[in-house]
């Protein structure tokens, strides 16, 4: 073990011979291994270590997938950008919710009163509770909408328009949860 020590040393002063730079280097090593509850997406988990997403609701028209998809990504989302870990009981974290808009409207008018655009809205009423930090509790509407050409039926595009506008919702989420403003 002694050995590996020595072989180490000599490794790191070959490679840094100022002693300061070395010293430097391993001060900024250690405070960014440390920042474990920093996320390079821009948002603080600050003390939380879990995180519970409960089954959204679908209270909309919309596709009867629409609730669970929201979850889904919700907490893959939150896997895949934090160091949470999803919890069934006792989180830290807890985020649930409600589908409470899925509606098409027309866009662009253009002569003859017809429209050249539809838009497809989705709205999401989340509510987010931190059981660390209540003041940062909340419970917020979220929604985005896609356009599409009014040639075009919703059942043609619809997969697609879901997917984009649940990306965005959970990213709206997901900075509010992390944004500490």
């Amino acid at each position: 073990m002694r050995l590996k020590s020595k072989t180490i040393k000599k490794t790191l002063l070959v490679a840094f011979p100022n002693r300061l730079i070395l010293l430097l280097a391993i001060i900024s090593m250690s405070i960014l291994e440390g920042c474990s509850v920093y996320s390079f997406t821009g948002g603080s988990v600050g003390l939380a270590k879990t995180i519970s997403v409960i089954n959204f609701i679908n209270e909309t028209g919309g596709p009867a997938s629409l609730a669970q998809t929201l979850s889904e990504n919700l907490r893959a989302y939150y896997q895949t950008n934090t160091k949470l870990f999803l919890v069934k009981k006792d989180p830290d974290w807890q985020l649930e919710g409600k589908i409470i808009g899925y509606t098409v409207s027309p866009q662009a008018p253009q002569a003859g009163q017809t429209a050249g655009l539809n838009r497809l809205t989705i709205r999401v009423n989340a509510k987010f509770t931190n059981n660390i930090d209540t003041k940062s509790s909340f419970q917020s509407e979220f929604s985005y909408y896609q356009d599409f050409p009014q040639a075009q039926s919703l059942s043609d595009v619809e997969s697609s328009l879901d997917a984009t506008i649940l990306e965005n919702i959970v990213l709206q989420i997901f900075t509010k949860t992390t944004s500490n403003w």
